[in-house]
């Protein structure tokens, strides 16, 4: 939520061991908060190290900091995200606003902290609890932001309402529309970088995967969107117009007056061409004008 995503796990609640030559779940209770808090020591170390390693942190006398800004464009507004700070414009190297009206939250039992590292693992989806598992997937693989909890107050400052309100009482974050394009372009992921990686007997080289995830149906289910043969290095391709079903919920092949179904006939790309159909349904032909970027300084007195 406009600060460095999370990494979140989902994992089983146990241990596969071979019997009888096929491999059978056992259950393992819950970790204590004491094991909770070993692991997400370890887990900073280990964190650390590797930061350091690949030159991201700088470590002198027990003391570190954030290397200085690379040749990436990114770069900037990444080492801004992780340290809550405005990356460029007038109020470069300033925290955001923040609105505080709630109380402190209590934590949950299996919730630990050490140096800036939490770890969270109080979350549990019982045996059959298809619905929860679904809400806890959306969850782990959701967007930076919500949409809904989202405004533009009347002076075009974006204010962001947490669904949670954090530790200090933290209610809603007041940005300049150029601060949160600044967080929002820090989450952005590099090229061909998978973010949803599968470990242990789910991974796909594990040798026990054929024998633990079920396999796919034969045929394809009612309902179901059919992959389309043609491009790629697979030879399978997912069309446009499904794509943009799966991903924004916007069907373009299906007629808004009778439901019925679209197909394409052609594709106009000729410049007049596209101007005279545009014009002919009472269109124009023009895009919009762009306004030019401004800062707009926001009062404290005006936020509290």
């Amino acid at each position: 939520m406009l600060e460095p995503r999370s990494d979140h796990s989902l994992v089983i609640d146990g241990v596969y061991c071979l019997r009888g030559g096929k491999p059978e779940f056992q259950y393992v209770a819950a970790p204590s908060t004491e094991e909770m808090a070993r692991l997400v020591k370890r887990i900073a170390k280990r964190v650390m190290k590797l930061l350091t390693r690949r030159g991201y942190l700088i470590e002198e006398e027990d003391v570190a900091y954030l290397k200085e800004e690379g040749e990436e464009a990114l770069e900037p507004l990444q080492a801004a995200a992780c340290s809550y700070r405005i990356a460029l414009g007038p109020r470069r190297g300033k925290k955001v606003w923040a609105i505080k009206m709630a109380e402190a939250q209590e934590e949950s039992t299996r919730c630990v902290k050490f140096n800036g590292f939490s770890l969270h693992a109080d979350v549990r989806c019982g045996k059959g609890e298809r619905k929860k598992l679904e809400r806890l997937c959306r969850y782990v693989t959701r967007p930076a932001i919500a949409n809904e909890r989202l405004t533009l107050t009347d002076c075009d400052q974006v204010v962001y309402e947490l669904k949670t309100p954090y530790r200090d009482g933290t209610t809603h974050i007041v940005m300049s529309p150029l601060e949160l394009l600044q967080r929002l372009a820090a989450l952005v992921p590099r090229p061909r970088l998978n973010l949803i990686r599968f470990h242990g007997v789910l991974a796909p080289n594990a040798k026990w995967r054929s024998q633990i995830v079920p396999e796919p149906p034969a045929q394809a289910e009612a309902g179901t969107e059919p992959v389309e043969e043609g491009r790629g290095s697979s030879g399978r391709y997912i069309s446009w117009a499904r794509l943009l079903k799966r991903v924004f919920d916007i069907d373009v092949t299906t007629c808004p007056n009778c439901g019925g179904q679209l197909k394409m006939i052609a594709a106009i790309e000729d410049p007049p061409v596209i101007q005279k159909i545009l014009t002919h349904l009472g269109l124009s032909p023009h895009p919009p004008p762009r306004s030019p970027a401004r800062y707009d300084v926001l009062s404290e007195a005006e936020i509290y």
